[in-house]
């Protein structure tokens, strides 16, 4: 736990540093024969989706076979349509519809199991909000994963990330934490002092916040020092500041692709700024560390264990619910003087259905949306039009027992190489981290979940759909034998999550753009929290009858992000 320190965190951390060691030494020199790989695509059904699609260019499907009605109809079960879910719920609507195309909600926040190993299809951590994420601080709270003791908040460590939290692999051995620092020269750590002062430097012109659409207002939606770094890429703004170190320029290519899907030459340098300047500022070498500000939580599946508990009260169940209808892919959304109407397939029976409400929150991808929505208002034209989005892959790789390691770092949550020899290669994370009998993980089976971005790669999208799962399994398996050479001896298994659109990028000018759309006030909106209190209101892009939400209005995709529009949009529709 990077947030306090505690005897039991310290005996914690020396077991497992040391056992991992021992674990490590006993298996070197082992020979194994290779086992047969098994494998297969998994989590999303993008023939589901393609369908969708070639529906939609036909503009004709089959006639309704229901009509139904609801209060306010919900369309996408990601991160915003679950978040607006819950705010219709704390606002007392519960006649409402949550429309969702895969079999699961979650969106990009999936979690599964491999071989009954539970493990993330997509998004695997959420940083510890800070106050401008106060949505997410009440859902937190609400789970009990954070309450106040004693006049100050504490996180449950259970759900902390376990130490040690990361490491790097990096001339041949492990370091601790991802910035290259062993064996680096002076030069290369006075230019990570000097981008630790630009970035302080952007901080003091003007505040970054998380999520970003706290600080928009009508009269200023983006500040003039940050409008100037949405108009170039990080790349240009780097070498704009003279910072040129190639250690350097790899760290903030990786954190780029790891948030954003795509790295410094594509991403506006208000992006690459606002990665560190929204959370926790960058800290060179030797600088003091606000660790409270840096803890992350996670769980074995990612965020798929916050999704699925926000999915729960919406099942059907005894006491009600119900409201969660999976399988269902929208067609169109009609919004008409007296309501809306809104056609979706049925998967299950094989049926459109045709639902209407007063209200509807569009909580789909913005291309989706612009898609679905009869006469489209000119925000979402114009979004869909300035909006690109990177496509991901997941593996996830199940190992019949731990790896022989290289020397340096012990085994850590999170685990990168320096220069992945795989194009948009990001590491992987340890499904097994998080396991309270940590014995198990260091003698047992894990599972490995390695993550590829491919929004720097043009054929990318083309690639995820025509490629079978070999490829991209041998792709992860050689990348990660680099640091691990008997991976493919102890490997049994790899499932493959693809996600065409898995996120929008925030490319220049796109800051610009979005800031602007959404921010006429609705005086009238109730402002719920679970705790009682009052929320501020938030700036969500609306017509009459529709409000839209999702991360995608935010210019890239994050948890606080989708949660906060999400959130925002289920209330408006509340105060109908």
């Amino acid at each position: 736990m990077r947030d306090r320190m505690t005897p039991w965190t310290l005996q914690r951390r020396q077991f497992v540093a040391g056992a991992a060691a021992l674990a490590t030494a006993a298996l070197g020199g082992c020979d194994r024969a290779v086992p047969p790989l098994e494998g297969g695509f998994t989590g999303i059904d993008m023939a589901r989706g393609h369908q969708l699609r070639e529906w939609l260019a036909r503009g004709t499907w089959p006639e309704p076979a229901v009509v139904r009605r609801a209060q306010v109809i919900i369309a996408g079960g990601g991160v915003a349509g679950l978040a607006a879910a819950r705010a219709l719920r704390l606002a007392g609507v519960q006649d409402f519809a949550l429309l969702e195309l895969e079999d699961t909600a979650g969106g990009n926040s999936r979690g599964t199991a491999v071989n009954g190993l539970a493990c993330p299809q997509g998004a695997h951590y959420l940083p510890v909000p800070g106050d401008d994420a106060r949505e997410v601080q009440d859902l937190l709270e609400e789970l009990g994963l954070r309450q106040r003791v004693a006049g100050r908040w504490q996180y449950d460590e259970r759900h902390l990330c376990h130490s040690p939290q990361e490491r790097l692999y990096f001339e041949g051995e492990w370091q601790e934490g991802l910035l290259p620092v062993q064996g680096v020269g002076e030069a290369t750590l006075a230019q990570y002092r000097r981008f630790a002062q630009a970035v302080e430097r952007e901080s003091k012109a003007a505040r970054f916040a998380m999520p970003a659409l706290k600080l928009w207002t009508a009269k200023r939606p983006l500040a003039p020092s940050q409008q100037a770094l949405d108009a170039m890429t990080f790349a240009a703004w780097l070498a704009q500041e003279g910072l040129d170190d190639a250690h350097l320029r790899w760290y903030l290519d990786y954190c780029c692709r790891d948030d954003y899907g795509a790295g410094a030459d594509r991403v506006s340098a208000w992006a690459g700024i606002h990665y560190f300047a929204s959370r926790h500022g960058f800290h060179a070498p030797g600088e003091a560390v606000d660790e409270a500000r840096e803890s992350v939580l996670t769980w074995p599946e990612g965020n798929g264990w916050i999704t699925r508990r926000l999915a729960e009260p919406l099942a059907n169940t005894a006491n009600g619910g119900g409201q969660l209808r999976t399988g269902t892919s929208v067609l169109r959304i009609t919004e008409g003087r007296h309501g809306v109407e809104v056609d979706a397939f049925n998967h299950a029976t094989d049926s459109v259905e045709r639902w209407q409400a007063p209200r509807c929150i569009v909580a789909l991808p913005v291309f989706v949306a612009a898609r679905v929505v009869q006469n489209p208002p000119a925000f979402l034209t114009g979004a869909a039009q300035r909006l690109s989005w990177a496509p991901w892959l997941v593996a996830n790789i199940h190992i019949q027992s731990p790896l022989t390691d290289r020397p340096g770092a012990a085994p850590a949550w999170d685990n990168v190489l320096y220069a992945d020899p795989t194009a948009g290669g990001l590491g992987y994370v340890n499904a097994g981290h998080q396991r309270l009998d940590t014995r198990a993980t260091l003698a047992g089976p894990t599972v490995l979940t390695y993550y590829q971005a491919l929004g720097d790669r043009a054929d990318g999208r083309q690639q995820l759909a025509t490629q079978p799962w070999q490829h991209w399994a041998d792709a992860a398996l050689a990348a990660l034998a680099v640091p691990h050479p008997d991976l493919r001896q102890r490997a049994t298994r790899v499932d493959i999550t693809r996600y065409g659109h898995a996120m929008s990028i925030p490319t220049p000018g796109l800051q610009q753009f979005l800031s602007q759309i959404g921010l006429e006030r609705r005086s009238f909106m109730p402002k719920v929290l679970s705790n009682g209190e009052r929320a501020a209101w938030l700036p969500t892009p609306t017509t009459a009858r529709l409000a839209f939400a999702h991360a995608d209005w935010s210019g890239y995709s994050v948890f606080e992000e989708a949660f906060t529009r999400g959130h925002g949009a289920g209330l408006v529709a509340a105060a109908g």
